[in-house]
């Protein structure tokens, strides 16, 4: 796992509150470089890409 840069969070459409939970999570965490909600051929707003430092 050490030698990820990126992974991809699949949390599904749905209502948004694990969406909205997983990005209160990586606010906090000094180890994320950055993340945002998957491009349309990536899974659209049910997945979040996450990109560590």
């Amino acid at each position: 796992l050490s030698n990820l840069t990126t992974i991809y969070l699949i949390h599904g459409k749905g209502t948004g509150a694990l969406r909205s939970a997983i990005t209160n999570l990586l606010q906090n965490q000094p180890n994320i470089k950055s993340f945002r909600l998957g491009y349309p051929a990536e899974g659209g707003s049910g997945v979040t890409v996450v990109e560590f430092k």
